[in-house]
């Protein structure tokens, strides 16, 4: 269960970088494509844990059983 969440956290962070790349290539602003920004913009607290989550769930990926 827990690399279901890892995985799920990973192509949600994946998703939310590719937007935002996507944004700035495009010169708009950063924000106005972060997804996470967008649903927890008024909570930065709550958008760094997701961050911190996102991070970590990637670790789990790459590290070894």
């Amino acid at each position: 269960m827990l690399s279901q969440i890892a995985r799920i956290l990973v192509v949600i962070g994946g998703v939310n970088w590719g937007l935002v790349g996507i944004g700035m290539l495009m010169g708009k602003d950063m924000a106005a494509w972060n997804v996470v920004h967008m649903i927890l913009g008024g909570v930065p607290m709550l958008e760094a844990v997701v961050y911190v989550l996102v991070g970590l769930a990637a670790v789990k990926m790459v590290w070894p059983r």
